[in-house]
C-alpha cells in the first residue's frame, strides 16, 4: 500500500491524524519529551520539520493510537490475521475454506503478493553519516545519542537466502561513550535474540557478521521489526503482507539494502566489545553501561528527503504499549498452537512488561478430580514451558490459574456455582485475576522458585546483568480463603514505627510503605518486627499480599499502575519474598500468609528516570503552539 514512510505519514495528515511542528525543536532530550507529552496527551502523529544540527525532518507517534494503527494497516490486517490462523490451525483454516474458496484463494494470493522483490539500486541513495542524523538523547543520563526505532537484518550467513533474513529492533547507539564519531555504533542486541546465534555462528567461522540497519520506510516494515514472529515465517514476508505491498530489495557488496528504507547503515560486527549505554529504557529506569557488540560502520544511506521515525519509551504507557497490544490481536490464535496446554497470556505493561506475566492453563492431569481435590500439575508443566518460550521466557513473576475452575465440566460444575466462581476469567483484567489467584493459592505448596538462573538484560533487580530469578505462583481449586477490601480493616494493624502508611490496592492486596532504608545487613530484623504485627492481625489472611515500598513512592493517580510497576519492577523474587513462619522442607520454600514482597530500591537497582522541569515546560508551550 505505502511505498515511503512519507507516504504514509501525508496519508495521516490528510486524515487528520498527524500535524506538522514548524518550530526548530532540539534532539537534545526536548524532542523526545515533546513526543511523550504528545503521547500522555493523546495527540496526533508529529512531524518535525526542522531539527537543531540535522537536515533531515523527524517524526514520532506514528503508532501511538489504535485508531492510526488500525488506519495504517487497514489494507493488510485481515489477510495478515488469516496467516497466522493458518499457521496456528491449519486444519481449521482449511474446514472454513472450504465452505467459501474465495477465502482459500484470497489467502494463497496474499501470501504469494507478500514474498520480497528485488528492485531498485544504490544509485536510489545518497550518502550521508551518522553525524548528519539527528541526535536523539531521550533521557538526560542516556550515554549519547540513540536510533529507537530502526530494523537491524541478519543473515546466518552471506549465501543465505532472503527468507532466512532475520529482522528484529534493538536499540542503536551512534555517539558518546569510546565509539569513533561516524565510524562505529553500539548494537545492544539481547541474549535469545536470532541476531545471538547468527554472530555466534559468524564468530565460529572467524568472519565479521554483515548487518543492515533501516530506519523508516513502509510502517510495515517498522511494525515488522519488533514482531514475535512463528517458526518459518518471515519478517520480510510479513512486513510485505501486513503492509499490502511486497518488500523490496537489494544487495551491495554481501550487505541486504532496504529499497524503501528513508536510511539504510551498513555496517560488521566483529567478536570485541565497547561499553554501550545508559539508556532510558521501556521500564522507567536507566539500563546501565555495559559491553555490547561494536558496528563497525561501512557506509551511510539515505533517500534524498528521507525522514527520521523515532520513539521514545519510559515507565509505561509509552507508544511502545500500542505494539504490544497490535502484536497481542495478530498472535493470540498463535498461543494455544505454540503453547498447548495455554489458553491465556498477558505480559502486563504497567509492571514493565517482562517482570509480570498472567497465564490461564488447563488443571486436567485427573479429570475425575472434583474441584474440593485439583492443585497445580498440569499447570507447573504450562508454566515450565511458558518459561522456555520465545520472550515467555524473560518473566519474572508467572501467575498460573486453571481454566476449570471458572468454566467447570460435567464433574465439577455443581460445585464450582456453588463456590461462586465467575463465569470466565480474562487475563488482561489484573484485579480479578489477582483476586482469583490470591483466593485460592497455597502458600506452603503452590510458590515455585527457579534460582540463579537468567532474566531481562534491562532488568537490574537480580545479582548481576541476566542474572537473577524467577517465581511461579499456581492455583486450582477451590477458594481456600474470603479476601477483604475494607480501609477498616487496617485501623487494628499495629505496624512497627519504620512502616508509615498502609493502602490497600484491590481485594487482599496492600501497598505498606517504609521509611527505613534498605540495608541488606538488617534486612531480617526489619521484618521481624512486621511479621510479628501481622501475626497479631485478625485480617492477615483476607489480605494475603503485602508489598513493601519506599515511603513517598506511591505518587501517581493510578494505585493500581503503581502497585504493579513498584513491586515488579523493584523485586526480585529468591532475594525479596518474605512470609509469615517461613520455612524449607526438602528444598522447597514454603510460609503462611500474608506473602510479602520487598519491593524497595536496593543498591543494585538504577536510577529512575526523570526530564528536568524546564524541558517539560518547553515541550508543552510547543505542542501548546501546535494546537492553537
Amino acid at each position: 500500500m505505502y511505498k515511503s514512510l512519507e507516504q504514509a505519514l501525508l496519508d495521516l495528515e490528510k486524515a487528520g491524524m498527524l500535524k506538522r511542528v514548524h518550530a526548530e525543536v532540539d534532539p537534545h532530550l526536548e524532542m523526545a519529551e515533546i513526543a511523550r507529552e504528545n503521547f500522555r496527551q493523546g495527540g496526533p502523529a508529529l512531524l518535525f520539520e526542522h531539527v537543531k544540527g540535522s537536515k533531515f525532518r523527524a517524526a514520532c507517534n506514528i503508532f501511538g493510537s489504535d485508531e492510526r494503527f488500525n488506519f495504517l494497516f487497514r489494507d493488510g490486517f485481515e489477510q495478515t490475521k488469516a496467516a497466522v490462523n493458518f499457521k496456528a490451525n491449519p486444519v481449521e483454516f482449511f474446514k472454513n475454506a472450504l465452505k467459501s474458496p474465495k477465502t482459500l484463494f484470497k489467502a494463497a494470493r496474499a501470501g504469494l503478493a507478500s514474498l520480497p522483490m528485488r528492485s531498485g539500486s544504490i544509485k536510489d541513495f545518497e550518502e550521508c553519516s551518522l553525524q548528519d542524523l539527528p541526535q536523539l538523547v531521550s533521557w538526560p543520563l542516556d550515554g549519547g545519542a540513540f536510533i529507537t526505532l530502526p530494523q537491524v537484518a541478519t543473515r546466518p550467513s552471506e549465501s543465505a537466502s532472503i527468507m532466512q533474513t532475520n529482522v528484529g529492533m534493538y536499540r542503536i547507539q551512534i555517539s558518546g561513550n569510546e565509539y569513533i564519531p561516524n565510524e562505529e555504533c553500539g548494537l545492544h542486541y539481547q541474549i535469545k535474540r536470532d541476531i545471538a546465534r547468527h554472530h555466534q555462528k559468524a564468530i565460529e567461522e572467524g568472519r565479521p557478521l554483515k548487518v543492515s540497519i533501516f530506519i523508516g520506510g513502509p510502517p510495515s516494515h517498522t511494525f515488522a521489526a519488533v514482531m514475535p514472529m512463528p517458526e518459518n515465517l518471515s519478517e520480510l514476508l510479513f512486513a510485505g503482507m501486513l503492509g499490502n505491498r511486497r518488500f523490496r530489495y537489494f544487495e551491495y557488496n554481501g550487505y541486504l539494502v532496504s529499497s524503501d528504507a528513508d536510511f539504510c547503515i551498513l555496517g560488521e560486527l566483529e567478536p570485541g566489545l565497547k561499553p554501550e549505554g545508559p539508556f532510558g529504557d521501556h521500564i522507567g529506569y536507566y539500563s546501565g553501561k555495559h559491553d555490547f557488540p561494536c558496528m563497525r560502520v561501512q557506509k551511510v544511506l539515505c533517500k534524498k528527503n528521507a525522514i527520521f521515525p523515532f520513539t521514545v519509551v519510559g515507565r509505561p504507557p509509552q507508544e511502545d504499549t500500542l505494539f504490544g497490544k497490535f502484536i497481542h490481536k495478530i498472535t493470540k490464535p498463535m498461543v494455544p498452537a505454540s503453547l498447548p496446554g495455554v489458553y491465556g497470556l498477558h505480559a502486563v505493561d504497567d509492571a514493565g512488561v517482562h517482570p509480570l506475566c498472567l497465564a490461564l492453563g488447563s488443571e486436567a492431569f485427573r479429570p475425575y478430580a472434583g474441584p474440593e481435590e485439583r492443585e497445580p500439575m498440569e499447570l507447573l508443566k504450562t508454566a515450565n514451558a511458558l518459561l522456555g518460550f520465545n520472550q515467555a521466557s524473560l518473566t519474572k513473576y508467572l501467575l498460573i490459574a486453571a481454566k476449570e475452575d471458572v468454566e467447570g465440566n460435567a464433574v465439577n460444575k455443581a460445585a464450582n456455582k456453588a463456590a461462586n466462581n465467575a463465569a470466565g476469567l480474562d487475563v488482561n483484567n489484573v484485579p480479578a485475576f489477582f483476586t482469583h489467584i490470591l483466593e485460592r493459592i497455597h502458600f506452603d505448596r503452590d510458590l515455585h522458585f527457579q534460582t540463579a538462573t537468567t532474566i531481562d538484560t534491562l532488568d537490574y533487580t537480580g545479582t548481576s546483568l541476566n542474572h537473577g530469578s524467577k517465581v511461579v505462583m499456581a492455583a486450582a481449586g477451590l477458594k481456600c480463603r474470603e479476601l477483604r477490601n475494607n480501609p477498616e480493616d487496617l485501623k487494628s494493624l499495629e505496624l512497627p514505627q519504620e512502616f508509615s502508611k498502609a493502602t490497600i490496592v484491590m481485594p487482599g492486596v496492600i501497598l505498606l510503605e517504609s521509611s527505613a532504608t534498605f540495608d541488606a545487613s538488617s534486612k531480617a530484623e526489619h521484618f521481624a518486627n512486621l511479621k510479628a504485627a501481622l501475626a497479631r492481625w485478625e485480617f492477615r489472611e483476607n489480605y494475603p499480599w503485602i508489598s513493601i515500598i519506599d515511603e513517598g513512592a506511591l505518587n501517581a493517580d493510578n494505585i493500581l499502575s503503581d502497585f504493579l510497576w513498584l513491586t515488579f519492577t523493584r523485586s526480585d523474587p529468591a532475594q525479596d519474598i518474605y512470609g509469615l513462619d517461613e520455612s524449607i522442607c526438602d528444598k522447597h520454600w514454603k510460609c503462611k500468609a500474608p506473602l510479602i514482597i520487598d519491593a524497595r530500591v536496593k543498591p543494585q537497582h538504577q536510577k529512575q528516570l526523570t526530564v528536568p522541569a524546564e524541558i517539560k515546560a518547553r515541550a508543552k508551550q510547543i505542542l501548546k503552539d501546535i494546537g492553537d
